[in-house]
């Protein structure tokens, strides 16, 4: 049987550090890894060879280079998702994985969605804009049902 196809994306940081717990279930599929390229995570490479891909690095404190690496990362998310074609997309956020988010779900792949173990009480701009298109929302705190009531409680990543 044909393993499926599943690409993991995230921010770098918290975000990442919470999608790497989910590591023990990479080999269960065809796996690919996609993250924001930092000094921190160049280690991912070596580790993972060529199933990670980078994005551009980018915070919205300069919202003029920003909008400029949003778009560039757009761009390449299309190539990454149509270079893999995944089966699934699961993603702990943030705005790194909107746009590859929802070319996937236009193209048929299902998508995960992990919301982040930081939030408690409120909803995260990315849970806000993927939760609409997610074939399954997960959520790390009990409390959070309440603001997402489709959602599923999953517990903690860590």
């Amino acid at each position: 049987m044909k393993k499926k196809r599943v690409l993991f994306i995230s921010s770098t940081g918290g975000h990442l550090s919470e999608m790497m717990k989910l590591s023990s279930c990479f080999d269960k599929y065809e796996y690919y890894i996609v993250t924001e390229k930092t000094k921190s995570n160049l280690s991912l490479r070596d580790k993972y060879g060529k199933r990670v891909s980078f994005l551009v690095y980018g915070t919205k404190d300069h919202l003029f280079s920003y909008i400029f690496k949003l778009l560039f990362n757009c761009i390449k998310s299309i190539y990454l998702y149509f270079k893999i074609h995944p089966d699934y997309i699961i993603t702990t956020g943030t705005h790194t994985a909107g746009p590859i988010c929802y070319f996937g779900k236009i193209f048929g792949s299902r998508v995960i969605y992990i919301e982040t173990f930081a939030n408690i009480t409120t909803k995260t701009i990315t849970g806000k804009l993927i939760y609409p298109i997610a074939d399954l929302f997960v959520v790390q705190w009990k409390s959070m049902l309440e603001l997402y009531p489709k959602a599923k409680f999953g517990g903690w990543i860590f």
